[in-house]
């Protein structure tokens, strides 16, 4: 294990620990988008898995939108969650736009993954589902929707959901995103097959922009802003 694999590590149990993300006898659902932030998270929840206290059970959910051609190599999802010793399940969903003219298909392409990936953790008698985010798109939320809502609120390390008997987790929420694109490189973790065809640029990735411009600032900006945010 090399220096950023351990300071991952290190962050991902803290983030774990002081956030209370894992409990004896959960039942964790993985969403795996194949993107380099989800592969992490399963390469890390797998192993936690093996230890003894507290003990918890993980698998992997990766939804398929059948009528969006975007897609991962499932062959490679597959083989990679096998090496991870954890059960992959393959889940289709698709929606209609025409349902809500207003929203957009990015909007209606994420909340169907979603809902798919809600019901089938019910169904299947998961107590949690663990989504990869780490510490980048929580600050980039905070900033977006502070400059356009004028509202501190962002993604949080654990949020119970209203409707569903399930916690959304997210045990990367204090590992940076450049260094889990180092250990992807290293690991030579495989990239998106198909990029999906209405990416543009958005708010968000202009606020990440931001974000960066903040650190030449002051290089501890990111840390100033998660104590604003988590105080």
């Amino acid at each position: 294990m090399n220096n950023t694999e351990k300071k991952i590590q290190r962050l991902f149990n803290k983030g774990c620990v002081d956030y209370h993300l894992l409990e004896d006898g959960d039942r964790i659902l993985i969403g795996i988008s194949g993107g380099k932030d989800s592969l992490e998270l399963t390469r890390l929840l797998s192993q936690r898995a093996k230890i003894f206290k507290p003990h918890i059970e993980v698998e992997a959910a990766h939804v398929i939108m059948d009528n969006i051609p975007y897609e991962t190599d499932r062959t490679y999802l597959q083989d990679f969650c096998t090496e991870c010793d954890i059960k992959l399940h393959i889940l289709h969903a698709k929606f209609d736009e025409s349902t809500d003219p207003r929203k957009t298909k990015c909007f209606l392409c994420a909340w169907n993954r979603r809902k798919t990936l809600f019901e089938f953790a019910e169904k299947e008698g998961f107590n949690k589902i663990a989504l990869g985010h780490h510490m980048d798109d929580i600050l980039v939320t905070f900033l977006m929707n502070l400059t356009f809502e004028g509202s501190r609120q962002t993604i949080k390390p654990i949020l119970k959901l209203e409707h569903y008997p399930l916690s959304i987790i997210r045990p990367l929420c204090l590992v940076p995103e450049a260094q889990i694109q180092a250990v992807a490189k290293e690991l030579n973790f495989q990239k998106l097959k198909v990029s999906c065809p209405f990416e543009e640029v958005t708010k968000r990735a202009i606020m990440e922009k931001e974000l960066h411009r903040l650190e030449e600032i002051n290089p501890e900006a990111r840390y100033s802003l998660w104590h604003a945010i988590m105080d």
